[in-house]
């Protein structure tokens, strides 16, 4: 079976077309810049053969027809004709309460995922039109939901209730949904293959680091707590995110800065975190550069962000009652051995024995503990994309007749 993979946002579309049975990758891309006459598509087939396309694509619709056009093109392409597409998984970011698991899409899934716009107002909206472009483009071929929010959805409501009035969350589902949960359960799900041990024997803790990080503690095969809340916002310091801040700080700052809603949600996304503390960059690279040549702010942004994930992975331990493996993934978690040595540092009696030199090793899937750790430490590469396609072959090839 082979299955096109789209994760829809905004203004982009990125894409892989994955051979499930051998999970092979036949070819992949993106295209930037949706809505300006200056957008980019980018494609490399499985044999290294690369191109680069600038043009016009106004809309989700369009760039849709692009990704199809190159995917049958005979000088780039990897199919002759539109059957060869079995099924289309979608990335979905929210599925609102409504989604414990991947689903196949349906009028009335649609209806649903636009009933959550307001969770999830940049995201889910263009993830329904590159549903609806597909529905368009490749009529009767079915199409899945795999959504990022779903692997969370069987945390008790003493991890997902705040605070707040019952009320609140009755009327308006203000929550803990937890994101990055399609990252998660893969990497979770292949840390116990590794360790050749069953999934659901298994506590874990998975840390998903990169420009957005987030944690997720998963006991038996279940993410009973995470760290993102009822937005990506909540948790751990991020690359531009804030994470966990008293919420009267917002308030106190619209007050004395004298700015407004929109802009202080816009500094506390876009303009804090790791670029906010550090005052040059997102990229723990360039924060670690400057941090070695002594730039003080940059030592506090790296201080801070190791600090809550070590926090976190203490928090977790309590709430799991023990811990087995702790996994690092991301775009920090897999390629900074300098984060993973300052996290890791000092959790012997947590169990964790640090390996230096395993730490120091890079790329591919490798555990960086001790032989006598007690506590197993993993580096993992997320694969969110080949999750998508599997999960969207299961569902397809358990379909009747009647529901294709």
């Amino acid at each position: 079976m082979k299955v096109l993979v789209l994760n829809c946002g905004s203004s982009s579309v990125k894409y892989q077309f994955i051979s499930v049975d051998d999970k092979k990758v036949l070819a992949k891309g993106s295209i930037e810049r949706i809505g300006m006459s200056s957008a980019i598509l980018t494609h490399e087939r499985y044999d290294g053969d690369k191109i680069k396309i600038t043009g016009e694509i106004l809309d989700h619709n369009i760039a849709i027809e692009y990704v199809l056009a190159v995917l049958l093109s005979k000088n780039h392409g990897v199919i002759k004709d539109k059957s060869e597409i079995n099924a289309v998984g979608h990335r979905v970011v929210h599925g609102g309460e409504d989604f414990s698991g991947s689903t196949l899409i349906t009028d009335s899934v649609i209806k649903i995922l636009q009933d959550n716009f307001e969770l999830a107002p940049l995201h889910n909206p263009p993830n329904v039109k590159g549903i609806q472009a597909c529905k368009r483009h490749l009529p009767g071929i079915p199409q899945c939901g795999v959504f990022d929010t779903a692997f969370h959805q069987k945390m008790p409501p003493k991890a997902f209730l705040y605070g707040i009035p019952y009320q609140l969350y009755k009327s308006h589902k203000i929550r803990r949904y937890g994101f990055h949960g399609t990252s998660h359960l893969f990497v979770s799900q292949r840390v116990a293959e590794l360790m050749n041990k069953p999934y659901e024997s298994l506590k874990i803790i998975t840390c998903h680091l990169g420009n957005g990080c987030s944690m997720a503690a998963i006991d038996h095969g279940v993410s009973i707590d995470t760290t993102m809340g009822f937005t990506p916002l909540e948790g751990l310091l991020m690359g531009t995110r804030c994470g966990d801040i008293d919420p009267s700080i917002p308030l106190h700052v619209m007050a004395k800065e004298d700015i407004t809603l929109a802009e202080v949600t816009t500094m506390l996304n876009k303009h804090s975190g790791l670029v906010g503390i550090s005052g040059i960059s997102n990229d723990m690279r360039e924060i670690i550069k400057s941090m070695n040549e002594d730039n003080k702010q940059a030592k506090y942004a790296f201080e801070v962000f190791c600090y809550r994930v070590k926090k976190y992975i203490g928090a977790f331990a309590a709430t799991l009652g023990r811990i087995d493996v702790v996994v690092f993934t991301g775009g920090i978690g897999e390629n900074s051995w300098e984060v993973r040595k300052e996290v890791l540092s000092n959790m012997e009696f947590l169990g964790i024995k640090l390996d230096e030199e395993k730490n120091l090793m890079k790329d591919g899937e490798r555990e960086i503990t001790t032989t006598d750790s007690m506590v197993k430490v993993f580096v993992i590469p997320t694969n969110e994309e080949l999750l998508i396609a599997l999960d969207t072959a299961k569902i397809v090839r358990d379909l009747t007749p009647q529901q294709i």
